[in-house]
């Protein structure tokens, strides 16, 4: 079980845009794909959390751009969580080429029952799945993912 989670992609042309570098849509799609895929990986993927009747959504996205990619870069994709509360958390997003930066990001979800689409209380044995890696966390000085997005999220933790 990683706490901070990891994926690697290549660039592909569906990822182009008129001006010739990744349209700013596939930084939220690989974000998404880190945070489902980091889920499953916990075994708090959708399909557990359907079967449960309680499914985490995204309330809001922050993504800024630090640099342009293009078609063939391959992209390092990471995610951790970096506050968890009652029924919300804090997702943070880090994509880098090779060493630079390129992107940050992080994502306010709420844990909701399914059915009403009432934020829940998360259930202790989900919050146990989720290590929270603080921003000055030394694994993510190593990785060279500690710039957090300009504009500071501000996640509350009912």
């Amino acid at each position: 079980m990683a706490a901070i989670f990891q994926y690697k992609t290549v660039v592909g042309p569906s990822s182009i845009d008129v001006l010739r570098h990744v349209n700013n849509r596939e930084y939220l799609r690989w974000m998404e794909k880190a945070a489902m895929d980091h889920a499953e990986s916990l075994g708090c993927g959708a399909r557990e959390c359907l079967r449960r009747q309680e499914v985490w959504v995204a309330r809001e996205h922050w993504i800024e751009f630090l640099m342009p990619c293009y078609l063939d870069d391959e992209l390092m994709v990471y995610t951790w969580v970096d506050s968890i509360g009652n029924s919300r958390s804090l997702r943070r997003y880090a994509i880098k080429r090779g060493e630079d930066l390129v992107s940050v990001g992080a994502t306010e979800w709420v844990y909701i029952d399914f059915k009403t689409g009432r934020p829940k209380v998360l259930p202790e044995d989900v919050h146990n799945r989720f290590e929270v890696v603080p921003l000055t966390d030394s694994r993510l000085v190593a990785l060279g993912v500690t710039r957090g997005v300009r504009f500071q999220p501000h996640c509350r933790h009912d």
